[in-house]
C-alpha cells in the first residue's frame, strides 16, 4: 500500500496541474498543506504546459493497494 499527497493547481489557461508528494506525513494537516500550496504560488517556480500556476484547485490523498496474483 502506498499513499501520495496530490496538490492540484490551475494554470493561467485554467488547466489542472498536479504536484505529488510520496508517503506524506500522517495525519495530513490541512493548514500545512494550504500554507505549502500558497508558498508554491508565491514563489512562482513551477509551470504547467509552460504557463504559470495561478490558483489552488484542491488537495487529496490517494491510496493505492496492489495485490499480487499468484500464477503458480
Amino acid at each position: 500500500m502506498s499513499k501520495r499527497l496530490e496538490l492540484r493547481f490551475r494554470n493561467e489557461q485554467g488547466r489542472l496541474a498536479t504536484i505529488s508528494v510520496e508517503n506524506p506525513v500522517e495525519p495530513v494537516d490541512p493548514e500545512q498543506v494550504k500554507q505549502a500550496m500558497d508558498t508554491i504560488l508565491e514563489q512562482d517556480i513551477f509551470t504547467s504546459a509552460s504557463y504559470p500556476l495561478t490558483e489552488i484547485a484542491h488537495a487529496q490523498v490517494v491510496e493505492r493497494n496492489v495485490e499480487e496474483v499468484s500464477l503458480d
